[in-house]
Parts: structure tokens; C-alpha cells; sequence
């Protein structure tokens, strides 16, 4: 996941036009440490969590669409993907331009793709237009989860320029996983109990994403405009980030807890309707939300522990948490298949607030939003390949036995992520 575009310490034509830095744009006529960007890391990261919420809108209304368009549960994962799809072209061929052109430049168009694709959905409720707004909802997304990021960073350096970076973990991951969390669970209550179940929660998130632009809008910029602007190239995938093997085993570990959260998503609203008859939207989106909301109050809880023992922490519980979504499928139990959502949800906010906070620091100021982007593209790939590859095994084998498969793959690479990180802890 990791990439690479050209640095600014080159000269001539390939020095980049922008260069992050801890305090914004002079222009502004704000100062380091000043209150601006104290509100403006609290205003981006709601309009990063808003943004995440609304993408994650979809996941316990599946079954309506399935209903009223009459498609096979393979086509969800058909759906799954494309938004996937428009997630990693969007990190490969914009995730690094905030660090060249601005934060805000690539913000502001993002969230505009995202309320364009809000508007889709309330236009009709089709599968062909779910299909088209949920590859639009992605390359939207692509760009705010690494850029997003980025400014966060930037701004609390900016506000707090001697301060440790709790605080920027904490809240970053928060808001991304947070969003995953609420999202659904608005969703689900919405249709569960008004009328119109396809349309008013996009309404509603259609105001939320407005006040969004709102308020990335009156955020200071913190990438400081240069003389010149290298050519465009799509991003590269490099691990050349500061410290090669930790990077790596960051992007390992950012894939295996991206896709326990993917499958486990998927699976929700399929396993609750289909294997335990429980139809309602709002238990659907609960158990979505039950796994994102173990994640970030795993990752606040675990902030007072040492890096490696954080690491360590959030790598048990993933395997654990695999082990228990296998039982809770197999037994066919809803007790179980929540508490695997905890115990991984725990385990997968941990392991993200961890290499979210090695990524960025690892990382130069001219290269972060595209060591981060590249991070994402790993995390993007975890969320949706396992999710499709259950999806297409469970269409011709047993549910199980695809959820099997998945686990033993996921604990495989969690395994892996733990080795190279020790070696170069030990290095």
C-alpha cells in the first residue's frame, strides 16, 4: 500500500509544489499553537467521521434492496467490491496529491463527490444506480481517509507543536472507525421505525455531509504553496518510508484488521436475516455498529500501554476474535457472533490506531499524505478482498467453511504482521 511521489528536497522540475508542514499556510494569518487550529482539528475530524458514517449507510440496508430489486446475495458482494474498487483507485490516483496541491483542494472535491452520491441514492433506489453511487462513494472516500488523516496530523502538530501524538491517533482513528460504527446504526433505527427506509437516511446524511464541506471549508490549510508543480503520475507502491520492515508489517496489520471488519460487516445483515431469521434493519446495523464502537473504545482504553504491547494486545484479540466469528457461525448463536464482533472490533481498532500513529511518524512531512494513502490502500484491500472472497465461497460452499478459510488466511497474515514487526523492533 505504500507509495511514492516525488520529494520536495528534489530539484527543478520534480520539486512538488506543496510541502506539508506543522503550522498552516502563512497566508492564512494564523500562528502556530493558535486557537484556530485547535477548533479546526475538532471540525475536520466530524467532517471525516460524517463522511465514513455515510458510506457506511448502505451495510443494514442491503436486504431492502435486495427485496425490491430481487437479486441473489452473491450481487451485495458484487456491490461490496465496486465500492472497493472505487476506494483503491481513488488512493492510487489521488491519495498523495493533498501533499502536492493542498489538503483542502483534494477535501473539499471529495466531500462534493460524496454528497453527489447521497443525491444518487435518493434519485432511485435501483441496483444499477446503487451500483454507480457506490463506486462514486468510494474514489470520495479514497480521498478523505488519507487526506483526512494527513491534515489531522498537520493541525494538531500545528496546535499542540510539543505534544505527543495521542491525541492524533486516537481522534483520526476514531473518526474513521467511529463513522463505520454510527453510520449504520442511524440507518438501521431509521428504517427500522419511518417510513421510506430507502430514502430518509440519505436525507438526513445529506444535511450532515453539507455542514461537512462547512466546516473543512473554514479549517485552516496546512500545506505551504511552493514555486513550481511536479508533472502528475499516479501514485507508486513503495515500502521506502523510513524503516522498510515496519511499514510493511504496518500495512500487514492494517489489512488483517480492515478485513475482519469487512467480513464481518458483510456477513451482519445476511447471517442475521438468512441463518437466524432475525430480520430487523436495526439489529443489523447494531451489530455493525457493536464491532466499530469496540474499536475505538479498545483503542482509547489501550493508549496508556507501550507501543509493542499495544501491538502485541490488538494482534490477540484479532485472532481471537476469528476464532469466535467461526464458533458464532458454526453454532449458528447471536450471543456469540456479537461477542466475536467486540473481541475482533477490539483487536482491529487497536492494531489501526497503532499503524495509523507508525505510518505518520515514520513518514517525511513532504511524503505523509502518501505514506498514509498508501497505508490505506493495504487497509482498503483487507476491507473488501476477504469480503467478496467469503461472499463467492459462501455461493458454492457451506458458510462455514468459507468463514473457516477466512480465518485461517486472516490469522496467516496477523501471524506475519507480528513477525516482521518484532524484527524490526529488534533492528
Amino acid at each position: 500500500m505504500p507509495s511514492r511521489a516525488p520529494s520536495s528536497a528534489t530539484p527543478s522540475a520534480t520539486t512538488p509544489a506543496t510541502t506539508p508542514v506543522t503550522a498552516p499556510n502563512r497566508s492564512a494569518g494564523t500562528r502556530i499553537g493558535s486557537a484556530s487550529h485547535g477548533a479546526s482539528f475538532w471540525l475536520v475530524a466530524a467532517a471525516f467521521m460524517i463522511a465514513m458514517a455515510f458510506n457506511a449507510v448502505p451495510s443494514p440496508l442491503y436486504p431492502l434492496y435486495q427485496q425490491r430489486d430481487g437479486f441473489a446475495t452473491l450481487m451485495v458482494t458484487v456491490v461490496f467490491a465496486v465500492f472497493a474498487f472505487g476506494v483503491a483507485t481513488s488512493l492510487i490516483m489521488a491519495g498523495h496529491l493533498s501533499d502536492w496541491i493542498g489538503r483542502k483542494r483534494i477535501l473539499l472535491p471529495a466531500l462534493g463527490l460524496e454528497l453527489v452520491t447521497d443525491i444518487l441514492f435518493l434519485a432511485s433506489p435501483s441496483l444499477s444506480v446503487l451500483i454507480v453511487a457506490r463506486l462514486l462513494g468510494g474514489l470520495g472516500i479514497g480521498m478523505i481517509t488519507a487526506t483526512a488523516t494527513a491534515h489531522l496530523h498537520d493541525l494538531h502538530r500545528a496546535h499542540r507543536p510539543h505534544a505527543g501524538p495521542d491525541r492524533f491517533e486516537i481522534v483520526s482513528t476514531g473518526a474513521n472507525l467511529g463513522g463505520l460504527a454510527v453510520g449504520p446504526l442511524i440507518a438501521g433505527a431509521l428504517a427500522q421505525y419511518v417510513d421510506h427506509p430507502l430514502r430518509v437516511p440519505y436525507l438526513v446524511f445529506g444535511v450532515l455531509l453539507l455542514l461537512a464541506i462547512l466546516a473543512v471549508a473554514v479549517a485552516p490549510e496546512t500545506v505551504e504553496l511552493l514555486t513550481s508543480r511536479p508533472a502528475y503520475r499516479p501514485q507508486r507502491v513503495s515500502a521506502d518510508h523510513g524503516d522498510r520492515p515496519a511499514y510493511i508489517a504496518a500495512a500487514a496489520a492494517g489489512f488483517a484488521a480492515f478485513a475482519i471488519n469487512g467480513v464481518y460487516t458483510a456477513l451482519s445483515a445476511g447471517f442475521l436475516l438468512g441463518v437466524l431469521h432475525k430480520p430487523g434493519h436495526l439489529l443489523a446495523g447494531a451489530a455493525a455498529c457493536v464491532l466499530m464502537a469496540a474499536a475505538v473504545i479498545a483503542q482509547t482504553a489501550a493508549n496508556p500501554l507501550s507501543a509493542s504491547v499495544r501491538r502485541g494486545l490488538g494482534l490477540g484479540l484479532g485472532v481471537a476474535g476469528l476464532v469466535l466469528l467461526a464458533v458464532g457461525v458454526r453454532s449458528a448463536d447471536l450471543t456469540i457472533f456479537l461477542v466475536a464482533g467486540i473481541v475482533a472490533g477490539a483487536g482491529s481498532g487497536i492494531l489501526t490506531k497503532s499503524v495509523i500513529g507508525a505510518v505518520a511518524a515514520m513518514a517525511e512531512p513532504c511524503k505523509r499524505g502518501e505514506a498514509i494513502s498508501g497505508l490505506f490502500l493495504f487497509c482498503y484491500a483487507g476491507m473488501s478482498l476477504p469480503a467478496v472472497g467469503v461472499g463467492i465461497l459462501s455461493h458454492y460452499l457451506a458458510l462455514t467453511t468459507a468463514v473457516y478459510i477466512f480465518s485461517v488466511v486472516l490469522v496467516a497474515v496477523l501471524a506475519g504482521a507480528a513477525l516482521l514487526s518484532f524484527r524490526s523492533s529488534r533492528s
